[in-house]
Protein backbone atom coordinates (compact mmCIF):
# COMPACT_ATOMS: atom_id res chain seq x y z
CA UNK A 1 0.00 0.00 0.00
CA UNK A 2 2.66 2.20 0.64
CA UNK A 3 4.24 1.40 -2.82
CA UNK A 4 1.47 2.13 -4.46
CA UNK A 5 0.69 5.50 -2.88
CA UNK A 6 4.27 6.95 -3.84
CA UNK A 7 3.88 5.98 -6.91
CA UNK A 8 0.40 8.36 -7.36
CA UNK A 9 2.12 11.00 -5.88
CA UNK A 10 5.54 10.95 -8.00
CA UNK A 11 3.35 10.52 -11.05
CA UNK A 12 1.13 13.59 -10.22
CA UNK A 13 3.45 16.30 -9.73
CA UNK A 14 5.70 15.46 -12.77
CA UNK A 15 9.53 16.58 -12.27
CA UNK A 16 9.11 18.56 -9.57
CA UNK A 17 11.13 21.87 -11.30
CA UNK A 18 9.86 24.78 -11.36
CA UNK A 19 9.85 27.27 -14.25
CA UNK A 20 11.45 29.85 -12.34
CA UNK A 21 12.99 30.26 -8.91
CA UNK A 22 13.23 33.97 -6.75
CA UNK A 23 16.87 35.15 -6.40
CA UNK A 24 18.03 38.42 -5.10
CA UNK A 25 18.94 40.83 -7.17
CA UNK A 26 22.40 41.34 -6.01
CA UNK A 27 23.55 38.08 -6.92
CA UNK A 28 22.56 38.39 -10.50
CA UNK A 29 25.20 39.10 -12.73
CA UNK A 30 25.64 39.94 -16.81
CA UNK A 31 25.41 36.63 -18.96
CA UNK A 32 23.22 35.37 -16.35
CA UNK A 33 19.14 35.02 -16.58
CA UNK A 34 16.35 36.59 -15.20
CA UNK A 35 12.62 37.35 -16.21
CA UNK A 36 12.25 41.28 -17.20
CA UNK A 37 8.47 42.07 -18.14
CA UNK A 38 7.48 38.14 -17.97
CA UNK A 39 10.33 37.07 -20.61
CA UNK A 40 13.65 34.89 -19.86
CA UNK A 41 16.40 37.24 -20.68
CA UNK A 42 20.05 37.01 -20.25
CA UNK A 43 21.72 39.64 -18.70
CA UNK A 44 23.70 42.09 -21.16
CA UNK A 45 23.98 45.34 -18.55
CA UNK A 46 23.60 46.40 -15.14
CA UNK A 47 23.58 49.40 -13.27
CA UNK A 48 23.38 50.41 -9.69
CA UNK A 49 22.27 53.87 -8.71
CA UNK A 50 23.55 55.00 -5.20
CA UNK A 51 21.13 55.40 -2.57
CA UNK A 52 19.79 58.83 -1.32
CA UNK A 53 17.22 61.13 0.56
CA UNK A 54 14.89 59.50 -1.25
CA UNK A 55 14.80 56.03 -1.30
CA UNK A 56 17.02 53.15 -1.29
CA UNK A 57 19.58 52.20 -3.97
CA UNK A 58 17.88 50.76 -7.39
CA UNK A 59 19.72 48.37 -10.40
CA UNK A 60 18.92 48.78 -13.60
CA UNK A 61 18.66 45.21 -15.21
CA UNK A 62 18.50 45.36 -19.61
CA UNK A 63 18.54 42.05 -21.16
CA UNK A 64 17.99 40.14 -24.66
CA UNK A 65 14.92 37.74 -24.87
CA UNK A 66 16.39 34.14 -25.06
CA UNK A 67 13.72 33.64 -27.89
CA UNK A 68 12.90 36.60 -30.02
CA UNK A 69 16.36 38.98 -29.37
CA UNK A 70 14.28 41.34 -28.18
CA UNK A 71 15.57 44.24 -25.80
CA UNK A 72 14.04 44.05 -22.37
CA UNK A 73 14.74 47.00 -19.13
CA UNK A 74 13.46 46.99 -15.87
CA UNK A 75 14.51 49.36 -12.89
CA UNK A 76 14.34 47.54 -9.16
CA UNK A 77 15.15 47.99 -5.26
CA UNK A 78 18.76 46.60 -4.56
CA UNK A 79 16.83 44.43 -1.81
CA UNK A 80 14.25 43.13 -4.32
CA UNK A 81 13.89 39.22 -5.03
CA UNK A 82 13.23 38.54 -9.08
CA UNK A 83 12.33 35.46 -10.69
CA UNK A 84 15.14 33.70 -12.92
CA UNK A 85 14.33 31.06 -15.09
CA UNK A 86 15.53 27.62 -15.40
CA UNK A 87 17.10 26.94 -18.71
CA UNK A 88 17.97 24.05 -20.08
CA UNK A 89 20.29 23.46 -22.91
CA UNK A 90 20.50 20.31 -25.32
CA UNK A 91 22.45 19.62 -28.16
CA UNK A 92 21.20 17.32 -30.76
CA UNK A 93 21.84 16.52 -34.55
CA UNK A 94 20.46 17.63 -36.81
CA UNK A 95 18.90 15.09 -38.98
CA UNK A 96 16.64 16.35 -41.95
CA UNK A 97 15.21 20.08 -43.00
CA UNK A 98 11.51 19.66 -44.43
CA UNK A 99 10.16 22.34 -46.57
CA UNK A 100 8.13 23.97 -44.26
CA UNK A 101 11.13 24.78 -42.61
CA UNK A 102 10.67 21.99 -39.35
CA UNK A 103 13.21 20.01 -38.03
CA UNK A 104 14.56 16.56 -37.18
CA UNK A 105 16.65 16.35 -34.52
CA UNK A 106 18.53 13.46 -32.45
CA UNK A 107 19.97 13.17 -28.96
CA UNK A 108 22.70 11.41 -27.61
CA UNK A 109 20.75 8.12 -26.86
CA UNK A 110 19.33 8.13 -30.36
CA UNK A 111 15.96 9.32 -29.52
CA UNK A 112 14.12 11.60 -32.30
CA UNK A 113 12.11 14.91 -32.30
CA UNK A 114 10.32 16.31 -34.97
CA UNK A 115 8.37 19.22 -32.67
CA UNK A 116 10.58 22.47 -33.53
CA UNK A 117 11.23 24.51 -36.37
CA UNK A 118 14.55 25.85 -37.72
CA UNK A 119 14.66 29.78 -36.42
CA UNK A 120 13.75 32.66 -38.35
CA UNK A 121 16.31 35.05 -39.77
CA UNK A 122 19.87 34.96 -40.25
CA UNK A 123 20.59 31.75 -37.63
CA UNK A 124 18.23 29.81 -39.43
CA UNK A 125 19.36 30.51 -42.61
CA UNK A 126 22.42 29.85 -41.84
CA UNK A 127 21.70 26.60 -40.81
CA UNK A 128 19.77 25.76 -43.99
CA UNK A 129 22.88 26.34 -46.43
CA UNK A 130 25.08 24.90 -43.69
CA UNK A 131 23.01 21.81 -44.15
CA UNK A 132 22.44 21.95 -47.59
CA UNK A 133 26.01 22.20 -48.20
CA UNK A 134 28.55 19.01 -48.51
CA UNK A 135 29.86 19.46 -45.02
CA UNK A 136 29.90 17.48 -41.74
CA UNK A 137 27.27 16.77 -40.14
CA UNK A 138 25.57 20.22 -37.45
CA UNK A 139 24.70 19.83 -34.08
CA UNK A 140 22.05 22.18 -33.11
CA UNK A 141 21.70 23.41 -29.41
CA UNK A 142 17.73 23.94 -28.21
CA UNK A 143 16.88 26.06 -25.53
CA UNK A 144 13.68 25.50 -23.40
CA UNK A 145 12.31 27.86 -20.43
CA UNK A 146 9.25 28.85 -19.20
CA UNK A 147 7.71 26.51 -21.92
CA UNK A 148 8.86 27.66 -25.13
CA UNK A 149 11.62 26.06 -26.88
CA UNK A 150 13.65 26.64 -29.74
CA UNK A 151 17.24 26.41 -31.42
CA UNK A 152 19.44 29.05 -30.39
CA UNK A 153 22.97 28.39 -31.98
CA UNK A 154 24.61 25.80 -34.08
CA UNK A 155 27.92 23.91 -34.83
CA UNK A 156 29.84 21.87 -37.14
CA UNK A 157 29.80 18.46 -34.98
CA UNK A 158 33.51 17.11 -34.93
CA UNK A 159 33.03 13.96 -35.79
Amino acid sequence: MCDESMEEFSGATGTGASATFPMDVSALRVKGFVMLKGRPCEITEMNKSASGKHGNAKVTIVGEDIFTGQRHEDVVPAEENLDVPNVVRTEYSLCDITSDGGVSLMDDKGDTRDDLKLPEGKLGEEIKVKFEGDGPDLMVMVAKAVGEEAILSYKISKE
